[in-house]
């Protein structure tokens, strides 16, 4: 089934000159395009996963890539693929779960990460989700709470750095639907 895509509007705050858009992976090009941004921006940029700071012999896919139920999602600026989540069901009562988001870094100045996440989040409630959670590195986490996202517990170890289990309500989010209006 796929999903509605998510068009945003460059600001003029943003002094953008991109259309960014959000869709649920549909072709192998796209899939071996999401699966290059992450393997940038974490193995290679952040150094996550294995890989050393600046090399590439780490990696960030796991089980729940080939999970059918996982929904990888990649994010434009015009027509370039620069971005990408990915959310799955993370147990029963509608729980999902949202990860590994990144945005190549010459592309973060447009703003991308927002409709990212909008889409995971408005894909998973149109899925039946009840709450959505995610990993946020700290220094996101005010951009997380800025889009409804609220902090659960304290900071944990995840990929080998400290992270905020944030909480987002899918059945009271209204504005989370993944098409604008």
């Amino acid at each position: 089934m796929a999903a509605p895509t998510y068009r945003s509007s460059p600001t003029a705050s943003r002094l953008a000159a991109a259309t960014l858009t959000c869709d649920a992976v549909a072709t192998e090009a796209e899939r071996c395009a999401h699966f290059r941004i992450r393997h940038q921006v974490f193995v290679i940029e952040q150094g996550l996963f294995g890989g050393a700071w600046g090399g590439a012999a780490g990696d960030d896919t796991d089980d729940r890539d080939d999970d059918p139920a996982t929904i990888h999602v990649i994010g434009r600026a015009d027509e370039t693929i620069c971005g990408t989540v990915r959310l799955h069901p993370a147990g029963p009562g509608g729980r999902w779960k949202g990860d590994r988001l990144a945005v190549l870094a010459s592309y973060r100045h447009l703003g991308l990460g927002a409709p990212l996440v909008r889409f995971a989040v408005g894909s998973a409630a149109r899925l039946g989700g009840r709450e959505m959670e995610a990993y946020i590195q700290p220094a996101n986490v005010a951009f997380f709470r800025w889009l409804g996202w609220r902090p659960a517990g304290g900071l944990v170890d995840y990929a080998g750095i400290p992270h905020q289990r944030m909480l987002i309500d899918l059945t009271a989010a209204p504005g989370w639907s993944p098409t604008p209006g």
